[in-house]
């Protein structure tokens, strides 16, 4: 799908529950709010839909959604979140990054259930009480982005045993960035590697980046979790080629789009995880009863032919533990 298309296809389903609740008020609606925009959110939204589906709910049939995308600007989130709640909706589903569901928190009432999908620590940020009872309005999906820096620099290691530096691309608007921070430090120190952190928020930062990298003298660089990156991953990925710095990033989304190598778990799979805990909140159960999920499958993807474009060879025991090879 093209994606003026698939932007014509959210405009017509989130302008379409408005009309239907005139025609069928019993139809439940949700509202779905992204960090991210919404031409680079067909994969997620169609995890999202497919959960739903799986418990009985097919949009436009027996569900209305109504969508709302910040495109990567997060001090939009807060006034998406209440325009959704004023709708009013049965359901709040926040995805795309920790911050769309920091943002409705505290602006949706408490008869709004909330349904999450983050990769940050959703008790550590205070959006639950705990990952086994929640409590309140909220519950849903953690993909566990903290845990990854020891793993991805261990990966690192063994794709450049020499390397010296490293470099840590975050954006400072991120949520996540203190404990993504600690963690990464945590995990340099351990190893004995210098940490370069580089910080880019706005697209007319990024080759700056890049070149303070190069001057750095990093070896290689891993990138933060985050909406703005994900979305901008054809950037990064085409920069980090052409300054020759081999890049390690937590969605396969990056390698798909020529990035070297990923470690992390799926996010279209927390989204349909979404997807099915949105279906059941409607269907009756109370989200302060459903225990965040965590995502326990983790996959290595490689792109061998990345690998020889940054003239590098990958060590067949890495190749061995690859979930997928792109070549």
């Amino acid at each position: 799908m093209k994606r003026r298309e698939f932007i014509t296809l959210l405009g017509g389903a989130a302008a379409w529950p408005l009309a239907a609740r005139a025609q069928q008020p019993t139809i439940p609606v949700v509202g779905y709010l992204s960090t991210r925009a919404p031409g680079d959110s067909e994969y997620i939204v169609t995890a999202f839909r497919n959960g739903l589906k799986e418990i009985g709910y097919v949009e436009r049939q027996n569900v209305a959604v109504e969508y709302r995308f910040a495109e990567g600007h997060y001090d939009r989130l807060s006034a998406l979140a209440a325009d959704l709640a004023s709708i009013p909706v049965n359901v709040l589903v926040a995805t795309g990054g920790t911050a769309s569901a920091i943002a409705a928190k505290p602006v949706i009432p408490a008869t709004i259930p909330l349904v999450f999908a983050m990769g940050g620590d959703p008790v550590e940020l205070g959006i639950v009480a705990s990952l086994n009872r929640p409590g309140g309005n909220v519950t849903g999906v953690s993909f566990l982005v903290n845990a990854l820096a020891a793993k991805q620099i261990e990966l690192i290691r063994e794709l450049v045993p020499s390397a010296a530096a490293i470099g840590l691309l975050v954006n400072p608007k991120s949520p996540n960035l203190p404990s993504e921070l600690k963690s990464a430090h945590a995990a340099a120190a351990a190893f004995g590697h210098r940490l370069v952190i580089a910080e880019a928020s706005r697209e007319s930062d990024f080759d700056k980046v890049f070149e303070t990298l190069v001057q750095a003298r990093v070896a290689a660089l891993f990138v933060e979790v985050d909406a703005f990156f994900t979305d901008r991953r054809a950037e990064i990925t085409a920069l980090a080629a052409r300054h020759a710095v081999p890049a390690i990033y937590a969605l396969r989304e990056f390698v798909d789009a020529g990035g070297l190598m990923s470690y992390g778990t799926s996010i279209t799979e927390a989204n349909r995880q979404a997807g099915l805990y949105t279906g059941r909140i409607l269907k009756g159960s109370k989200p302060a009863e459903l225990p965040v999920m965590q995502s326990t499958r983790f996959e290595l993807i490689i792109n061998l032919k990345t690998a020889k474009t940054l003239g590098l060879e990958i060590p067949p025991t890495l190749l061995a533990r690859a979930d997928e090879v792109i070549e």
